[in-house]
Formats: structure tokens, sequence, C-alpha cells
């Protein structure tokens, strides 16, 4: 026990370096998903977060859209506790059978107009939990989904091209109809 308390003291810490991914690169997409969100809303992006069954893999990556690398809220994107406040559901996970009418109760509580990111493979497929006694499946098999972003998990700066696709799909939609 001594050994590990000196060893603790005078080894470094072990930490991973900063993502490789240019820093100017990822402030120039999250002010462009912040202007569509802007054009098309009027507002900020709030985007509420349902894990359906996930083993936090995709958690951790959204939640890295909040530390102080990516900080999403400077740029107009905010993560908010009610769906009721929410334009964004972003669902991680297969779907399981104890969070299936929970998913749905939230997604009918979420104010239009309301987009659905499936985010992960699990979340489109049940993936590597799919066919699982408590895996309903995808979140497409409970409610509809608007744009899957792949991945295992998927990092956050993908997390944020899809969420401009969208918006900018959106806004084309809007003009055309």
């Amino acid at each position: 026990m001594r050994k590990l308390l000196f060893d603790s003291l005078f080894r470094r810490p072990f930490t991973e370096q900063a993502p490789s991914a240019d820093g100017a690169a990822v402030i120039e997409l999250a002010t462009m998903v912040g202007r569509a969100a802007r054009r098309r809303l009027g507002r900020s992006l709030s985007i509420r977060e349902v894990d359906a069954g996930s083993c936090n893999g995709c958690e951790l990556e959204i939640h890295a859209l909040n530390n102080a690398y990516y900080d999403v809220e400077r740029f107009g994107l905010r993560f908010v506790a009610s769906p009721r406040h929410a334009d964004v559901l972003m669902v991680t996970g297969p779907v399981t059978k104890n969070m299936r009418e929970a998913l749905e109760r939230t997604y009918h509580a979420t104010p239009n107009p309301k987009w659905v990111v499936a985010i992960g493979d699990c979340a489109r497929d049940g993936g590597c939990f799919a066919g699982s006694y408590a895996v309903v499946g995808g979140v497409s098999d409970v409610i509809p989904v608007d744009l899957h972003i792949a991945g295992c998990p998927p990092n956050p700066t993908d997390m944020l091209q899809g969420l401009l696709a969208l918006l900018e799909r959106v806004d084309i939609n809007a003009v055309t109809t």
C-alpha cells in the first residue's frame, strides 16, 4: 500500500492529448450551426438529449460539446432539461423496453417544429445490443427520425456537421414548399 502511495505521488497523471482537429475549423463549424439555427428559428437551437438505453459512449461525446474545447453554448447551441423547451431531440442507444414509453412521451412533449437526431450505431438498429430480450430496436422503430449520425461513438465534430446539415436541409425545404 505504501509503495502505491509513493508511486502515485511521484508519477505524472496520464492524460490524453487534445483532439487533433483544427480549432479554427471547429469554431467555423459551430458558428455556421448557430447562424443556421437563428436563420431557421430566429433564436438559439435548444437540444434535449435522451439516453434510450446506451452504453454511455455517445453521451460522453455529446458532453464533450459543452467542454472547454468545443464550448458550443457560445455559438448559440444549448442543452435544455425539458423537452418542452427543445427543438432537437438527440437520442442515443438502442431503445429498451423500459425506455420506449418515456421516449414516446418525450417526443410528444416536444413542441413543433421538432427534429429527432439518432446518435450512434446503436440508435440506428440496436447495434451490438440488437436481438436482446430487453431491446425494442433502433430509435426509428419508436419515433420518426430526421437525421442519423453514424459512429460508435461519433465524435463531436460529426455531430456539429450533422446538425448543420439538418438545419440547412430544413431551410431548403422551407423555401421550396
